[in-house]
């Protein structure tokens, strides 16, 4: 669905949306009343208020919507599947066991942030969060303290990996439109990323985890304990409120609880990262022109590389090597459909997210204050970051701000005559840009609430603030060596 032609002026179209913001926040945070309701209400008024012809307001409603669900939902529920079967056989407590004898129980936090950016290079944010749920869950349940210190080091490693460096979408997409080398964005936004986390997120979350107590969510083990205080329990089954029912049926075994080899386990972790790899590599070097595109083969490994075909391939490889070796077939079904239950709220919360978020991009927001800050009269490298913020915290999605971001300073970019060097740096400034402020209308907003049991107001006091400091970080160092090129 296109965008409409904006109703109304720049300044009109920013008030609408911040009063679409203040409205939502009132009836969750207020009024109390559930995420998922308070979503689709506020778009749908949102949507009348911006000028959608009535006739078209479902329609915009479910651009938004589908698209979100379309690449959440699947990513999700066979993350679920994997992650419950590395909890009940064992597999999460063992890689745990293995990263804290590595580095020791006060660097455990600093253990998983360390994981999560290697892992966190091919696969998406989204994909790796949900993969590494039951280990962050684990360590968390094991040292006790707030959920924080253990699950943002990883969440926010994976979130800086997606927005800095290629061969994620954002950063490949800017670094074409300004004409730069995706090569040289690589060597840039990896080093620039590693140290804004750090920076802006393991040093942020050592404090936010002090300050801020959030119970470890169990969800991935069949809870939700989320804001809206509701809660979904696992399939019944379970008298001993482990999360592992025992036996699906008459006559039907007990699960073997045999942990596997760490060997075993990374190997399993390491097939998404493969198969994942095989897509975002491929697409990269078809951007960059080193491969012509619809080459068979490239076209089969970027089939079984697309994030949701990779996981459904590692939850079957999950099924063969953790759950058949330890219990029949429909037991290890039974769990897969234990874990499925819980994550409903998550999704259409998630989803709904989306749909506000696509609302205000389908609105003529993100055009009309695009249009406004085309020619601000400063350095490009501000001008990148300013403009990737603004649009970011306008319309919520990273993704649309970082690509319209870089073709509004595209021509001013090759005016300029710049490096590649220097336009890697401006990749990096836009992403950082497009990091701020995540908030309600940000979908990623809503599954790290869910993920990890927050309500609204303390994922805008911890996640917002994190991704926050994290873009900071990356682009006080990208304007830094910006100044010195």
């Amino acid at each position: 669905m296109e965008a409409i032609e904006p109703a109304y002026g720049t300044a009109v179209l920013l008030l609408i949306a911040a009063g679409a913001v203040a409205l939502l926040l009132f009836l969750i945070m207020k009024v109390k009343l559930h995420a998922f309701v308070s979503l689709v209400l506020v778009s749908v008024v949102t949507a009348i208020a911006v000028g959608f012809p009535l006739a078209d307001v479902p329609d915009a409603l479910m651009f938004g919507f589908a698209d979100t669900l379309g690449s959440v939902a699947l990513l999700v529920a066979f993350g679920v599947m994997l992650g419950r079967l590395l909890e009940v056989t064992g597999g999460a407590q063992v890689l745990a066991d293995t990263l804290i004898s590595r580095f020791g129980e006060k660097r455990a936090p600093l253990a998983l942030g360390v994981a999560a950016l290697l892992f966190g290079f091919p696969i998406f944010f989204d994909a790796g969060l949900v993969v590494f749920l039951p280990i962050i869950m684990t360590v968390a349940r094991r040292f006790g303290g707030s959920v924080l210190l253990y699950a943002f080091p990883a969440a926010g490693a994976f979130a800086a990996m997606h927005a800095m460096t290629p061969p994620h979408p954002g950063p490949v997409a800017a670094a074409d439109g300004l004409g730069g080398s995706i090569g040289v964005t690589m060597l840039v936004g990896i080093p620039i990323a590693v140290l804004a986390w750090y920076v802006g997120v393991m040093l942020v979350s050592r404090y936010l985890g002090r300050k801020v107590y959030v119970p470890v969510s169990n969800m991935i083990f069949g809870e939700i304990n989320g804001g809206d205080d509701t809660k979904a329990a696992d399939t019944a089954g379970d008298s001993d409120g482990d999360g592992d029912r025992k036996g699906g049926g008459e006559g039907e075994p007990v699960l073997d609880r045999r942990p596997p080899s760490f060997g075993t386990v990374l190997t399993l972790l390491l097939v998404p990262l493969v198969l994942i790899s095989f897509d975002t590599v491929l697409d990269t070097l078809v951007t960059a022109g080193t491969l012509e595109e619809g080459t068979g083969w490239a076209e089969f490994l970027g089939l079984i590389g697309n994030t949701p075909v990779a996981l459904m391939i590692t939850v079957i490889v999950a099924v063969l090597v953790l759950g058949r070796p330890r219990a029949s077939m429909a037991r290890v079904s039974d769990i897969l459909d234990g874990a499925l239950g819980p994550i409903c709220s998550i999704i259409l919360i998630t989803g709904a997210g989306g749909m506000f978020g696509g609302v205000l991009e389908l609105s003529g927001i993100g055009a009309a204050l695009s249009g406004s800050l085309s020619d601000l009269g400063m350095s490009l490298v501000i001008q990148a970051f300013v403009i990737a913020t603004l649009l970011r915290v306008a319309q919520g999605s990273a993704t649309v701000a970082i690509t319209t971001t870089s073709g509004l300073i595209a021509a001013a970019v090759a005016d300029a005559g710049l490096g590649d060097f220097q336009i890697a740096l401006l990749v990096v400034a836009i992403a950082a840009g497009a990091t701020v402020l995540s908030h309600v209308n940000d979908s990623g907003f809503w599954l790290v609430s869910r993920f990890f049991g927050m309500d609204v107001k303390t994922t805008l006091k911890t996640w917002t603030v994190l991704e926050t400091t994290l873009g900071v970080s990356a682009f006080g160092l990208a304007a830094v060596a910006y100044a010195f090129t």
